[in-house]
């Protein structure tokens, strides 16, 4: 697997076990976001603790630990097998926790989504990954992430004609450029 990275936007000076934990984790999302590489759980299981456990109830209910974890990420990639992290847009660790604040992008180009059939449509959303490494390991991971805008963007969520920002399908289709005001 390529060792290459995307690029950090905004980081602050590390210790070396930081730095090593930051590593760790950068390796977790690495597979956990490549198409090729994520064939479920297994495929992370090296960089975690056999007790980890994961947290994202809003956004993945039923996923209790990384593994499982990389195992409903792997099923979103087969709809939108392109899908990466383009940049972490915030990186740093302190005391055993490491922050990821990351933007990631990707097409529905794949297989059909919950009975969605693909269309192309293109995505780009940020999220936040929380781990805490403990001994090289990755201990727990909490994602931070509203995925309503992916889902609209690729058309996996209605959204009717609205001129509230939150809802503008405009405003969400370019969620950077939307805060962008004149």
């Amino acid at each position: 697997m390529s060792s290459t990275q995307p690029p950090t936007v905004m980081s602050t000076e590390q210790t070396l076990e930081e730095q090593r934990n930051i590593d760790v984790c950068k390796q977790y999302m690495s597979v956990a976001y490549s198409p090729e590489h994520n064939k479920g759980g297994a495929s992370v299981e090296h960089l975690c603790h056999a007790d980890s456990w994961f947290w994202s109830p809003s956004t993945f209910p039923n996923c209790e630990t990384p593994m499982a974890y990389a195992d409903s990420h792997a099923h979103v990639m087969r709809s939108v097998p392109n899908l990466h992290i383009l940049r972490y847009d915030q990186c740093f660790a302190r005391n055993g926790h490491v922050l990821l604040r990351y933007t990631a992008e990707g097409a529905f180009k794949g297989e059909p989504y919950m009975g969605i059939q693909p269309n192309g449509n293109h995505a780009r959303w940020s999220a936040a990954a929380i781990f805490e490494v403990e001994d090289e390991k990755i201990k727990s991971f909490t994602k931070d992430w509203d995925q309503k805008v992916m889902q609209i963007q690729l058309g996996w969520a209605p959204v009717e004609k609205s001129e509230n920002p939150r809802w503008s399908l405009k405003a969400l289709k370019d969620p950077e450029g939307s805060r962008r005001k004149a």
